[in-house]
């Protein structure tokens, strides 16, 4: 192993040596020292993990050297106070694991070879996390975090209010940092708004956001004074600043700063400026957007050399042994990253994947078949359904929350959740900003803090400003943290097309591709009223036993559905069942065996339309609702189209990238030998009016499709 010294190590060791004894000793706190060791650990594994990676041993070259001033902060800080940080936090993360006793070193080796012992991900991704140290794992996705940091704030004061038990101390101060790249990012200026919203409003939201700003983003710099101009644009938001190159001054600031907060439950921001050493990352050549002289006179800047300084102006210590203590750490943090190198590694995909879908499927049965509450026994429609099971939820589960756009006094566009608030009162149900990405941040944070949220995305189409807070965040966050963390939730949307004089595309958005390949993400979309009930409670019940993050489709065009045939028959009615529907279950309407249709929401009521005509025709149909789209229930479907030998999957969906295509892939997959075809909606956006009728699929289409494949000698056809 090479000794020789990088230039930026060679610089800090020759000033650190240069050092003069103070000719008159200054008194400095003791978090001076403990902010050193950590400092000096984590610019030894940042160059550990370029070595690593040059010998094709580590995996991860993102560092924090020149971040390092960010350890005072954390000395700044309760340990019990619940941190989300930057992925260049190192000197934070160190610290705060050094306050608690523990080897903090050793975790981020560990992490960098992807070895199992890593205590959070366990050689999933390189994080800084540890449930013991109130650190939540984040990755690398820009920004993504900072609207959780919002929700957990406002969970902890929520939880004040009405009495609940909470993860965290009730007079907690959130911490959340990030770079001056992502300042400029979609979803920081949503956290960042939702956080000056609070406080306009005179909520209590106890957060505080740090900016580390180094100028670069990866090589674009940030210009000079934007920082500073963005963020006190917000006049809401308590700001202050401080030079990582002071670490006098960012103590006192931070310190200063998260007993403001701490007292006043306000949010504010610490711009503290920095510098970035050793690149973005390992791949990134800095030489060919940075010259060399400009690279080398950031050295001056180096937070270590300003601790150092901080420490000799003591007189308990020279310049020569801090010198020679970092030498001794560098040393044994490269003999402590070859020894994490010789770690396990994951070794099956079953292992890789095992904290993505945990289930105990009779805790959740006997949380969700514990209370049928008081949801009505008389026929209810769909959206009454719904709106008498969330009622049954709220009364049975005290740490349920219902919020969203218009879900609290309006009690939703469509009145599913009318009567709520009045029930359960504004802590519990109650509107939010508009903006789904807000919406989200609330449930990631309440989740993770001790709630069940069930937030509402208005319409599908709206969910993709946001879908981020949901891939990047929610499901992985069981993934990162092997269950130590968990942030169950069930999300209600209203979605899909057929609604009548109500159009366009974003009011009937039919795609849902985007959700389905989110791993470990439940996918639930009840057709009828009975199932809607029993579902929305299965998804609360595996929120709350499992840590699942559910997603409830609700298909719009059925909300206020009476009948089925006729006019007056009142057929689509029914009583909220008491009877539990496991996630994954299909159910099978049973009406003959010359055909078998796979469908579930507006399909299956299409269906169930054209199985009557074609039972006119002499023709027996069998229709199975799928009823949940992931997991999908493929071997009840797979029985039921093998007991027929001849099946249809009818698709609302797009026929690109649709739900069918899964189905049909699911079923050759899984050996099934008989006729096959599918119909779809048109590849297309759905248009305001009539004509919404010439992209959706039809009664007479599916009726077609049918017929089709009953005369269709062919053993699969794909229609």
């Amino acid at each position: 192993m090479s000794s020789q010294l990088d230039p930026l190590e060679q610089h800090l060791v020759d000033e650190l040596r240069a050092l003069a004894p103070p000719e008159r000793a200054a008194e400095i706190p003791a978090e001076a020292t403990h902010a050193w060791r950590a400092q000096i650990e984590s610019r030894a594994i940042d160059h550990a993990a370029r070595w690593l990676q040059g010998q094709r041993l580590g995996f991860y070259t993102i560092g924090s050297a020149g971040h390092e001033s960010n350890a005072l902060l954390a000395l700044a800080l309760r340990p019990t106070d619940p941190a989300l940080l930057h992925y260049r936090s190192g000197g934070f993360y160190l610290a705060r694991a050094g306050q608690a006793g523990r080897d903090g070193a050793w975790d981020v080796l560990l992490g960098m070879a992807a070895a199992v012992e890593e205590p959070m991900a366990g050689g999933r991704h390189k994080v800084f996390g540890h449930h013991d140290l109130a650190v939540i794992p984040q990755t690398s996705t820009i920004a993504s975090h900072l609207p959780r940091a919002v929700g957990i704030a406002f969970a902890i004061e929520r939880a004040r209010e009405l009495g609940v038990e909470s993860t965290w101390a009730p007079d907690a101060v959130v911490v959340c940092s990030f770079g001056d790249a992502s300042l400029n990012h979609a979803t920081a200026q949503s956290a960042l708004n939702a956080a000056a919203h609070f406080a306009y409003r005179g909520e209590r939201l106890p957060l505080l956001f740090v900016c580390e700003d180094n100028g670069y983003g990866i090589s674009v710099p940030t210009p000079e004074g934007w920082v500073e101009q963005a963020l006190h644009g917000r006049p809401e938001l308590a700001v202050e600043r401080a030079d990582g190159d002071d670490p006098a001054a960012v103590l006192a600031t931070a310190k200063e700063l998260a007993e403001w907060v701490r007292a006043n439950r306000h949010p504010a921001v610490l711009h503290l400026r920095t510098v970035r050493f050793l690149s973005h990352a390992g791949a990134d050549l800095e030489t060919a957007y940075r010259s060399g002289p400009d690279i080398r006179a950031d050295f001056t800047r180096d937070p270590l050399l300003a601790t150092g300084r901080w420490l000799v102006s003591s007189g308990a210590v020279s310049g020569n042994e801090l010198a020679d203590e970092y030498l001794a750490v560098r040393e044994r943090i490269r003999e402590r990253a070859l020894e994490a190198t010789t770690g396990r590694q994951m070794e099956t995909a079953e292992e890789v994947m095992r904290p993505l879908s945990p289930r105990d499927p009779s805790a959740v049965a006997q949380l969700a078949g514990a209370a049928v509450g008081s949801e009505a026994d008389e026929p209810l429609t769909l959206a009454q359904a719904i709106d008498a099971a969330l009622a049954g939820v709220l009364e049975d589960h005290p740490e349920t929350l219902v919020f969203g756009e218009d879900v609290g006094r309006k009690g939703g566009v469509y009145g599913v959740t009318r009567g709520l608030q009045a029930r359960f009162g504004p802590l519990r149900v109650f509107d939010t900003l508009l903006d789904e990405t807000t919406i989200l941040g609330l449930a990631l944070g309440t989740s993770i803090s001790g709630f069940v949220p069930i937030p509402e995305i208005q319409y599908l189409a709206y969910l993709h400003n946001a879908e981020d807070q949901l891939r990047g965040e929610a499901a992985t966050l069981q993934f990162f943290s092997q269950g130590a963390y968990r942030n169950g939730m069930v999300v209600r949307i209203q979605g899909y097309g057929y609604q009548k004089g109500f159009g366009g595309h974003f009011h009937n958005d039919n795609g849902v591709g985007v959700l389905r390949d989110i791993p470990g993400l439940v996918v639930a979309s009840p057709a009828r009223p009975a199932d809607a009930a029993a579902m929305l409670r299965t998804c609360v019940a595996a929120a709350k036993a499992d840590g699942r993050v559910c997603v409830f489709l609700e298909p719009i065009a059925l909300y206020h559905t009476r009948d089925l045939h006729e006019e007056g028959d009142e057929l689509w009615l029914d009583a909220a069942d008491a009877e539990h529907v496991p996630v994954g279950a299909a159910y099978t309407h049973r009406g003959g065996d010359d055909l078998t249709i796979v469908t579930w929401a507006n399909g299956l009521y299409l269906s169930l339309r054209v199985a009557r005509r074609l039972r006119e025709r002499g023709i027996g149909v069998t229709v199975v609702d799928l009823r949940w789209l992931a997991p999908l229930p493929m071997e009840e479907v797979l029985r039921e189209a093998s007991a027929t030998g001849r099946t249809l999957v009818v698709d609302e969906t797009r026929r690109t990238g649709g739900v069918g295509e899964g189905i049909v892939a699911e079923l050759l997959d899984g050996g099934y030998a008989g006729r096959l075809a599918r119909v779809a909606s048109k590849d297309s956006f759905v248009p305001l009016g009539d004509a919404a009728r010439l992209v959706l699929l039809s009664e007479d289409e599916i009726e077609a499709a049918a017929l089709a494949l009953l005369e269709d000698p062919a053993p699969w056809a794909i229609l």
